[in-house]
C-alpha cells in the first residue's frame, strides 16, 4: 500500500483490498476553480446523518466556508487531500520536509498555497500530519502554534518497523498505539482517520450520502469534538464513518487488521473493528 494507503511513504506493500496504482492527476477545469473533482458535494450543511448511526453536531464553521485547513506531508495522503479540500472551497496550506519550492506542481494544480511545515497550522480550524511515522519526532517544536484554539488534528499515520520506520520501543514494549505515540510527540490529541484508505480512493471514489457504493471509514479519537469536526469533513469528501472509539482503541485500524484496506460500507466496517485481534502479527513487529 506504498503508493495509495494512508500515512505511507515507503515499499509498497500488500493490502487485503488489492494493489492501487500511484494518484492520477485529477481533471481540474482551471478557469472555474470550484469545478474540480469533488465538487458535486458542495459546501452542505452537516446536519446529516454520517456512518447511519448518530447525528453530527453542526460544523464550527458551517456559516461561514472556507475552512482554514494545514497538511504537513504531501505524499499519496497529503496531495490528494490538497487536491479534494481545495476542490471542495476550503483554503489550504500545505507543507513537506523538501520546503514549498518543492510544491510549486501541486499549487499550480490545486490552488494551495506551499509553506514551510512552522506555518501549516496558523490559524488552521484542521490540520492534517500525513508524515511516515519514523519522522514524527522531526517535526518542528511548536508545529501547532497558531493554529485555532479548538484544532482538529488529524493523523493518517501507521507504523511499518520492518519496511520504512524502524524500531520504536513505546509502540513495541510500552505498548503504545501508533497514534497515542504520535499524540505525545504532538502533544495534542488527535483523530485517526484515513489511515487504512487508498490514497486513489480519495480522488475515485467519493459518492454522496446514502449511495450503496458510499465507502466508510473508522474513526478515532479521544477529543469528541474535534471528532465530529473530523466527521463532518470526511462526509463532505464523500465517505460515511464509523466510530472506532478513542486513541486506545486505534490498534482495531492499524495495519493488519481486517478493516485496514477495507473497501466497505458502514456495517462491514463496524464488523471489522469488531473482528479485530490486540495482537500485532510478526509481520508488523520490529
Amino acid at each position: 500500500m506504498g503508493g495509495g494507503i494512508g500515512g505511507v511513504h515507503g515499499p509498497t506493500l500488500t493490502a487485503r483490498a488489492g494493489a492501487v496504482p500511484g494518484p492520477a492527476r485529477p481533471r481540474v477545469r482551471r478557469d472555474h476553480p470550484r469545478e474540480r473533482i469533488g465538487t458535486t458535494l458542495g459546501n452542505r450543511s452537516v446536519h446529516r446523518r454520517v456512518g447511519h448511526d448518530d447525528e453530527l453536531a453542526a460544523h464550527p464553521n458551517s456559516e461561514g466556508f472556507p475552512m482554514k485547513i494545514g497538511i504537513i506531508g504531501a505524499g499519496n495522503i497529503g496531495g490528494n487531500l490538497t487536491r479534494r479540500l481545495t476542490a471542495l472551497g476550503h483554503d489550504v496550506s500545505v507543507a513537506n520536509s523538501r520546503g514549498p519550492e518543492s510544491l510549486k506542481a501541486l499549487v499550480e494544480e490545486t490552488g494551495a498555497k506551499a509553506v514551510p511545515a512552522t506555518e501549516a497550522a496558523k490559524g488552521a480550524q484542521v490540520v492534517v500530519v500525513t508524515v511516515p511515522l519514523k519522522n514524527v519526532p522531526d517535526l518542528p517544536a511548536g508545529l501547532l502554534d497558531g493554529a485555532a484554539e479548538d484544532v482538529a488534528v488529524i493523523d493518517t499515520g501507521n507504523y511499518y518497523p520492518k519496511e520504512r520506520d524502524g524500531r520504536i520501543d513505546a509502540i513495541e514494549d510500552g505498548g503504545l498505539t501508533e497514534s497515542r505515540w504520535t499524540e505525545q510527540h504532538l502533544g495534542h490529541r488527535v483523530v485517526k482517520v484515513f489511515n487504512g484508505t487508498y490514497a486513489q480512493d480519495l480522488l475515485e471514489r467519493p459518492r454522496p450520502a446514502g449511495d450503496p457504493e458510499r465507502l466508510a471509514v473508522p474513526v478515532a479519537s479521544d477529543d469528541e469534538a474535534a471528532k465530529q469536526v473530523v466527521r463532518a469533513l470526511v462526509d463532505e469528501l464523500g465517505f460515511d464513518t464509523v466510530d472506532a472509539g478513542g486513541i486506545d482503541d486505534s490498534w482495531r485500524q492499524q495495519p493488519a487488521t481486517p478493516v485496514y484496506g477495507l473497501r466497505a460500507g458502514v456495517e462491514a466496517v463496524k464488523r471489522a473493528l469488531a473482528e479485530a485481534s490486540p495482537e500485532r502479527p510478526a509481520a508488523h513487529r520490529a
